[in-house]
């Protein structure tokens, strides 16, 4: 693979840099500083990567920010969460999506949503409202994309569970990376939208019990967030358990 990575200025990315080249090559990776909640840096990253590489394949936009938690949380962290969060993943899809639609061959868009995007956890608001965006936004461009005539490109949602991510301590209990990447891959190649990762403390039927709950609290009028409600989470439990 020709592989193209782009992240803020720190020694992480040189260090990715000589790793993935030790694997493909020199002349086979770009590494890039790059905000992806600037619109402009990913145009010029963009064109960076056409010139050397040619339109890409693959999409993965996977860049995240966990500033601003609590709901009152300084605005201006808010406001970058947001920024990288939900708008690096707009810039992502339209930067590079309506060339690979254009170029014609197989390719992939693959956006990194989250679990707390859809049963809406307790404690972090901004972060889970920017996953349940990325979530709309991605199934809004699945659609728009198995639409356009003679369209080849497709996109999908990947839903990790615990994961232990960058130069965090690994907890019993939580995937590493590869293991998420390879149910990823195993599941965009047998078609699939949705991507719900397990972990080693969440089943597949844990996911779905939790999912399923979450959207009733709409069908069924129930408190919001009526998981975590003193007077629903003891029926909760019993309906998981089930």
């Amino acid at each position: 693979m020709r592989i193209a990575i782009a992240d803020l200025s720190s020694d992480d990315l040189k260090s990715v840099h000589e790793e993935i080249t030790e694997i493909v090559g020199q002349d086979n990776v770009l590494t890039q500083v790059c905000d992806v909640s600037d619109v402009t840096a990913m145009e010029n990253f963009r064109d960076n990567i056409c010139k050397k590489f040619g339109t890409p394949s693959i999409l993965f936009n996977n860049a995240v920010t966990r500033v601003g938690r609590g709901m009152w949380a300084d605005i201006e962290d808010w406001k970058r969460a947001v920024d990288v969060n939900l708008w690096g993943v707009i810039n992502g899809v339209r930067c590079f999506v309506p060339a690979m639609i254009e170029k014609g061959s197989p390719s992939r868009v693959i956006n990194a949503g989250s679990k707390q995007g859809i049963t809406n956890p307790p404690g972090h608001p901004v972060y889970n409202l920017c996953k349940a965006a990325v979530r709309n936004l991605t199934e809004g461009l699945a659609y728009d994309l198995r639409s356009t005539p003679n369209c080849q490109t497709t996109a999908h949602l990947l839903i990790p569970g615990w994961t232990t991510t960058g130069k965090q301590q690994h907890k019993q209990g939580a995937w590493m990376p590869d293991q998420v990447i390879d149910e990823m891959l195993s599941r965009v190649g047998s078609g699939d939208f949705y991507i719900v990762c397990p972990d080693g403390e969440v089943s597949r039927e844990m996911d779905a019990k939790r999912i399923l709950w979450s959207a009733q609290d709409v069908t069924e009028n129930r408190p919001a967030l009526s998981r975590w409600h003193p007077d629903w989470s003891e029926k909760f439990r019993k309906f998981e358990l089930k």
